[in-house]
């Protein structure tokens, strides 16, 4: 009975025993399965969270752009600094880290170049420049500039939209990523109230640090050999001319007021600017986003056949001395070019040019290197003396001589300068004062034909011009002064033509012509005409020069935006380069052009068809084919040589 009673407290407690492991096996089961639930229940959550700032990022962009759209409907828009901010999310920016940026991250970087008034409205030329100073890339930005009393602001490379006294501005395709320590370059025409003031900005929500200070490029990407002197073979076989090409056979002669071949034969110069070699890029502008050779090639297709280059004297200088400022563009779209140096770079151009029927005029557009340097006065400064900037000419002169694709100079780009400004301004008379422009060019002339008698020289005139005879500048009051554009008053010609001495059938007039978008002269005041144009403006400054048979024309610069009032005068100036066959190279290629814009968009790549339908009816052609300079090359692929052209009759 005892052993029972022992036996059954034994099996007692093992049941009981029992019980409790399966009560804590079926509580741990209950921990786990809560467990999973709550886990399900937090990815649900994260889920819908996501969704939720999807949507909301989507319809923050949204308003964006429907108020963007209201605003030009005269609709209040929504704050664009806090559109901005809401608008970055992990979710719009997978690649962007998982911490925000602390302010600071990013330098906003800005400088006002060429400056003008359009009204009330204080216009300027603005560079800007954002630097990734984070450890982590930028993927797709938005930024966001207070501006005091901001009126307008045209921009290019972004999406530019204006709201009160912000600036929105979104990236591309092809630069939205910043990567540590690189930067992008924008750029716009900005118009305020008052003196420009930036207040504030952000990137992405992030405060930035804001100053003013020179706009270069930074990017590891955009590198190239700063000293090199070692040329590759593979480089000096890119140098090489085309076996197509003659060299000689291609140098050009003013006769009265025409251009001709040596055989007598009349062209008709019709090309377009690329600058860059002036602004401190040290090659052509927009090379950060294109290739060199399918550009030029493209300029060639589109029947342009001649380039007009802007270069400081100040690189030239550089260069004759063996150094070789780094020339900024994206290396990996120009792999070609990264054995080279500058100068090498811009020998490769001229073989690419002279590949597609290409012929090249040199334009002197600063004495130094400077994006703003053609705001300067004279063909002289402090840092650049006058016998530097002959220099640079005589050198340049020399080691082009033997190479018919440079077949012009133009000597120096737009001498200007007010009545008050006394010697710091351009004039125009029989005097050997310094800044006496006739006189200047005329030794400037001598010194390039002494090295290369065959190429044409271009001069421009000044900006103002005695209206008493004699070419007395001692007056400061401006009602005693006609004025024109920078580089566009050649009535000093009439009065004290330039004297080439036996080279005088190398000499060109070159006058640069603008529309109201540019500045608003009084010429352009009420409902003008053609006829009023060139009553009031062209005759007397430039044209009688072609009227009279003094000398051929050749209008360095014209263009400007597609959009009334300006499309008024181009439409005007069209007209009178078609009738009278007036050489000309179109300003510009560039997107980058603040007052005028360019024939190429922002991407430096796609054409604006519309303005390069409209230029292209002043294209030399022929029975439906662009016609080149060149007598051996066809002009791209298609035009035609000048050997199987007829001429201009």
């Amino acid at each position: 009975m005892d052993k029972l009673k022992t036996l059954d407290k034994k099996l007692l407690a093992a049941i009981g025993a029992g019980i409790v492991i399966v009560g804590l096996l079926i509580a741990l089961i209950a921990v786990i399965a809560e467990n999973n639930n709550l886990r399900k229940a937090s990815l649900e959550t994260n889920g819908s969270a996501n969704e939720s700032v999807e949507q909301a990022s989507s319809e923050a962009t949204n308003n964006q752009q429907n108020n963007n759209g209201s605003q030009n409907n005269g609709q209040p828009a929504q704050n664009p600094a806090s559109s901005a901010a809401s608008s970055t999310t992990e979710a719009s920016q997978p690649s962007a880290p998982k911490t925000p940026a602390q302010d600071g991250a990013y330098t906003l970087t800005y400088s006002a170049g060429n400056t003008w008034t359009d009204g009330a409205t204080k216009m300027c030329g603005l560079e800007l420049s954002v630097t990734n100073n984070s450890d982590a890339n930028v993927e797709g930005w938005n930024l966001v500039i207070q501006i005091e009393n901001l009126v307008t602001a045209q921009g290019w490379d972004g999406t530019w939209s204006t709201h009160e006294n912000y600036v929105t501005i979104t990236n591309t395709e092809y630069n939205k990523t910043i990567t540590p320590g690189s930067n992008i370059i924008l750029g716009c025409n900005l118009g305020t109230g008052s003196d420009l003031n930036i207040i504030s900005a952000t990137l992405n929500g992030t405060k930035c640090v804001v100053e003013t200070g020179t706009v270069n490029r930074n990017d590891p990407n955009r590198q190239n050999n700063q000293n090199s002197q070692n040329t590759s073979a593979n480089t000096t076989s890119l140098l090489e001319r085309p076996e197509t090409a003659v060299q000689g056979d291609d140098w050009l002669f003013a006769d009265g007021n025409k251009i001709v071949d040596k055989d007598g034969k009349q062209v008709w110069l019709t090309g377009v600017n690329w600058f860059g070699y002036n602004t401190g890029t040290n090659t052509f502008d927009g090379l950060w986003n294109s290739r060199m050779e399918p550009t030029v090639k493209a300029i060639a297709d589109h029947g342009f056949n001649l380039i007009r280059v802007p270069i400081s004297a100040e690189l030239i200088n550089q260069w004759a001395d063996g150094e070789y400022p780094k020339a900024n563009y994206n290396n990996a779209y120009n792999e070609e070019m990264n054995s080279m140096n500058s100068l090498e770079i811009f020998d490769y151009f001229l073989s690419l040019a002279e590949k597609n029927g290409i012929k090249v005029m040199l334009d002197i557009h600063s004495a130094e290197t400077n994006a703003a340097g053609h705001n300067v006065n004279l063909w002289y400064t402090d840092k650049v003396s006058l016998q530097d900037y002959y220099y640079a000419l005589e050198w340049t002169a020399e080691r082009y001589k033997d190479n018919d694709t440079i077949i012009a100079f133009d000597l120096k780009n737009e001498p200007h300068g007010k009545p008050n400004e006394g010697k710091n301004a351009a004039i125009w008379n029989g005097s050997a004062e310094p800044n006496n422009w006739k006189y200047a060019a005329e030794i400037a002339a001598g010194k390039v034909l002494a090295k290369n008698p065959n190429v044409l020289i271009l001069v421009e005139g000044t900006e103002i011009y005695p209206i008493k005879p004699g070419g007395d500048y001692s007056s400061t009051d401006s009602k005693d002064y006609y004025f024109n554009w920078w580089g566009g008053n050649l009535r000093g010609v009439a009065e004290y033509p330039v004297n080439l001495g036996g080279s005088q059938n190398k000499l060109v007039y070159s006058p640069h012509d603008y529309g109201p978008t540019v500045y608003a002269q009084p010429w352009f005041e009420g409902n003008y005409t053609y006829d009023s144009l060139m009553k009031d403006c062209w005759h007397d400054n430039w044209f009688y020069i072609h009227e009279e048979g003094i000398a051929p024309l050749h209008i360095g610069e014209w263009g400007g935006f597609m959009r009334d009032p300006n499309l008024k005068w181009m439409t005007y100036m069209r007209q009178l380069i078609s009738t009278h066959h007036i050489n000309h190279t179109f300003w510009c290629l560039n997107a980058n052009s603040g007052d005028t814009g360019g024939l190429l968009l922002d991407d430096f790549t796609t054409w604006d068809t519309e303005k390069y339908n409209f230029v292209k009816e002043v294209l030399w052609q022929e029975n439906g084919k662009f016609v080149g300079l060149d007598h051996e090359i066809p002009l791209g692929e298609n035009g035609i040589t000048l050997e199987d052209a007829n001429g201009i009759k």
